[in-house]
């Protein structure tokens, strides 16, 4: 009765923390409605761009024209990127990067399926591409996205930088150099010649454009949107904030230099990481055109870079844009002083268990060359860890098990006086040194580690497609078996109102059934009623869950059976798994 009660409690109390805290103790690092410093032009737009730092948001424009993206990527000149992770290519007209597939992973399990297609040029179904440009508050001509560059390569790769050149015929010469390195980040390094008579001031920024709302998880565990980091503070922000947001725009401005913000999907990320000793404002932005919705992330440098006549400056930027590697995103954290990079995989507010957690689980599996049998040890490492705890648990459970028939007697005798009733029960509780919610605290223990482990599953790429043993080929998704066609034998269609349980899920209930067996029954017949039932509704459940997470579940529950049953049979219960 104390498992099943004490686990719906921990849960409750469980999401009550991280509510109170996230509602209570997050800070606020943003604010709406900043006021502009310098200005381009009166609505703010460059191209099809919001310029950072001017005010205006683009107008409502005509139903966009949606064209091939083969033919886009076929209609103007284009250089070509190669990498061991990426294949693709960037727009000289603009200087966008705005064409990237990622080699490493494909759209479903199947090793025939595409590769996954991550950015895509403006006028295709769903534009998504990076750009560097400038702003001045002097009258000056500068690159936007209609800018045609020049090149001195034609194709992009590790080690084989490219140079852009664009002049603007008025006394400024645009010089960009784009290099890549073996996995998803690009370094655009500016320099800008001035051989006009008068100095300049340029203030440069990057953006990231996105065409349309995309598909997203929409689960409260996982967030997918905006973000970024500032004052190593990290901030997230919904695709709603930024729509719901007073003149479509929220603005961070840091108080320290350094800095990122990006937008990121469950497991692609794309971010801008401006140089991180000078200091920059960011800002989160929406507006529509017909009826799409458009946003974009941005930064812009808060000190102008002047360029005397006959003199240059330069600036050098970088775009992260591609797969959440955990490995990848620490080391570029480290390499290249980027705060909180790592915080782009959405550990959760307990990313001190969480991430750890990922660290022992990959250690594991990239040891053994399984994750399935890595979530199978931690889950023994877990249980060696609080095995004093669970010790002490389940002896004081095994008394009130031995007391089953004391009890039965003392309600069978006051049955019809519930006060009486309590009242002998807690003497006998007292006389015989039993506690009736011994159960609780391995319970509370249990859900931080739970919910540890199912974040772990959920967020991080390197579980998605990985495949344990038999049916299971990828721990990151539900068990594809069903019981109601026969795990396969039967080829029906199923409507979608009918759930999908698969082996994994009903073990795990019975083996919940079976713990269950192990624990004091309720006294009160209707509790009884209910209780047997908790095994199927947790069935059903965790059923669309991820299955590495049913599988931990069901081991969990095995292993705490065996020691349980162990412990009951020393205090002298000679069939644990009677009922009261």
């Amino acid at each position: 009765m104390f498992e099943q009660r004490n686990l719906i409690v921990a849960i409750v109390f469980s999401v009550g923390i991280l509510v109170a805290w996230q509602f209570f103790f997050l800070p606020e690092r943003i604010a709406q409605d900043p006021t502009s410093q310098t200005q381009q032009s009166a609505d703010g737009v460059q191209g099809e761009t919001r310029v950072p730092g001017v005010p205006g948001v683009p107008g409502p424009a005509p139903t966009p024209t949606i064209r091939d993206r083969g033919d886009v990527l076929a209609d103007g000149p284009r250089i070509s990127i190669e990498t061991p992770a990426i294949f693709g290519s960037l727009s000289l007209r603009g200087g966008l990067i705005d064409d990237i597939t990622l080699k490493r992973y494909r759209e479903d399990i199947d090793t025939s399926s595409p590769p996954v297609t991550f950015l895509s040029p403006g006028e295709t179904a769903n534009p998504y591409y990076a750009k560097f440009g400038w702003t001045s508050v002097d009258e000056v001509a500068l690159p936007d996205d209609t800018t045609v560059w020049q090149s001195n390569d034609t194709t992009l790769s590790p080690n084989r930088p490219v140079t852009l050149s664009w002049d603007n015929g008025a006394g400024l010469r645009f010089f960009r150099t784009i290099a890549v390195d073996a996995n998803y980040m690009f370094e655009v390094s500016d320099r800008i010649e001035n051989y006009g008579n008068e100095a300049v001031t340029l203030f440069p920024f990057g953006a990231i454009v996105r065409k349309g709302e995309p598909e997203t998880v929409n689960f409260f565990i996982l967030h997918e949107g905006a973000l970024g980091v500032f004052d190593e503070v990290l901030d997230q922000q919904d695709y709603d904030d930024i729509v719901d947001a007073d003149s479509g725009r929220i603005v961070a401005d840091p108080e320290t230099a350094g800095g990122w913000i990006g937008i990121t999907d469950k497991y692609w990320l794309t971010a801008l990481i401006p140089d991180q000793q000078t200091k920059a404002s960011f800002s989160y932005n929406h507006w529509q055109d017909a009826n799409r919705d458009n946003f974009q992330v941005d930064f812009r440098r808060i000190d102008g870079l002047t360029i005397g006549a006959g003199e240059s400056g330069s600036i050098s930027n970088r775009v992260f844009a591609g797969a959440k590697v955990v490995r990848l995103l620490d080391g570029y954290k480290n390499s290249l002083g980027v705060p909180g990079f790592d915080r782009a995989v959405d550990f959760g507010l307990l990313f001190f268990l969480t991430k750890p957690m990922f660290i022992v689980l990959r250690f594991l599996s990239e040891t053994i060359g399984n994750f399935g049998i890595a979530i199978l040890l931690v889950t023994v490492i877990v249980k060696l860890i609080f095995f004093p705890l669970a010790n002490r648990s389940y002896r004081a459970m095994s008394k009130m098990k031995k007391l089953g028939p004391e009890m039965a007697k003392i309600r069978e005798r006051f049955k019809d006086d519930r006060q009486r009733q309590q009242q002998e029960m807690m003497a006998l509780y007292k006389k015989e040194g039993a506690n009736p919610v011994s159960g609780c605290l391995p319970i509370f223990v249990q859900i931080p580690v739970f919910f540890a482990l199912y974040k772990v599953l959920f967020v991080t790429i390197e579980m998605r497609h990985t495949p344990f043993f038999g049916w299971i080929q990828d721990l990151s998704a539900p068990d594809p078996l069903n019981l109601f066609t026969g795990f396969g034998l039967i080829p029906i269609s199923l409507p979608e109102f009918i759930p999908v349980i698969g082996i994994w899920p009903l073990l795990m209930g019975v083996s919940m059934w079976l713990q269950q067996r192990l624990n004091p029954q309720p006294m009160d017949k209707m509790q009884q009623r209910i209780f047997m039932l908790l095994p199927i509704v947790f069935t059903f459940i965790l059923a669309p869950f991820p299955a590495g997470l049913v599988i931990y579940w069901t081991w969990n529950n095995i292993l705490s059976i065996a020691q349980q049953w162990v412990i009951m049979r020393q205090a002298g219960i000679k069939n644990p798994a009677a009922v009261d």
